[in-house]
């Protein structure tokens, strides 16, 4: 079954929290959430405001769970994009409709590749190794250029991660973060589209 793996991440108070993964996105949320509400935000001496500290602050890589749950969500991503009707198998470009259907076998490369992006851009400690590099370190130009996708293929991408997102409950704002991370690569990723373009005109 689906998010039935079994994770032990320590709880606030040490004793060990037994969590799916699907619950290991929310986890994260409700963690800042229980030291925000701890906090004081006034306190009421300045000798009390001395030894109130803010709560420690997270990187999105480790609100969203870790490497685990970003593969995950990854694995599932991956797989629903080959089923999406713009950008997928079925898709009107035929690059993109020919990579769904006759090189899938290296897809679980890819899932590799797309869940180290993720852990790095998130602020993981992986780092990112790009087959075709970018003009930056994780600049994606180079990787989709000979695919050529359209604006619309790209937000069509975007909407299978979106529904991803939401299926292993990724609280609102991790899901924003995510979103707007892939969102900064949409004139890398359309760059191929738009040069072709230009080249038939």
């Amino acid at each position: 079954m689906k998010n039935d793996i079994r994770i032990e991440p320590a709880a606030l108070d040490g004793e060990p929290l037994a969590t799916t993964r699907r619950d290991l996105f929310a986890g994260s949320a409700a963690l800042l959430s229980a030291f925000a509400i701890g906090t004081p935000l006034v306190a009421a001496t300045p000798a009390m405001a001395q030894d109130v500290k803010p709560p420690e602050s997270k990187s999105l890589y480790e609100r969203l769970g870790g490497i685990f749950a970003i593969a995950g969500v990854v694995d599932y991503f991956s797989d629903e994009i080959i089923k999406d009707p713009v950008a997928g198998a079925q898709s009107k470009n035929p690059r993109l409709r020919e990579w769904h259907t006759k090189q899938l076998g290296r897809l679980p490369g890819l899932k590799f590749m797309r869940t180290l992006w993720v852990a790095e851009a998130s602020g993981g400690p992986f780092q990112f190794s790009p087959t075709r590099p970018g003009r930056t370190h994780l600049g994606l130009e180079n990787a989709h250029r000979e695919l050529q996708i359209s604006p619309a293929e790209f937000d069509a991408v975007a909407g299978v991660l979106s529904r991803s997102l939401d299926h292993f409950s990724v609280p609102a704002r991790e899901k924003g973060e995510v979103l707007a991370a892939f969102a900064a690569h949409k004139d890398e990723v359309t760059e191929g589209f738009r040069q072709a373009q230009g080249n038939r005109g």
